[in-house]
């Protein structure tokens, strides 16, 4: 767990790519569901920012 957050606080690809990827399967996740419109209204933006920081944190250093 440490070292993910020492990755994070580095700028290293590896952890900042795991958050956008969860970024992105979140975005989706509220997509599909059919129960809460707040959660449906705000998954094009969560996963559109998942997949603009995924290109941009792949290029940090590894």
């Amino acid at each position: 767990m440490s070292n993910f957050i020492n990755g994070l606080l580095r700028f290293r690809r590896g952890p900042w790519e795991m958050v956008a990827s969860i970024l992105i399967a979140a975005g989706v996740v509220m997509l599909m569901q059919p129960f809460v419109l707040s959660l449906f209204t705000y998954s094009f933006i969560v996963t559109l920012i998942g997949t603009v920081m995924f290109i941009f944190v792949s290029h940090f250093p590894e």
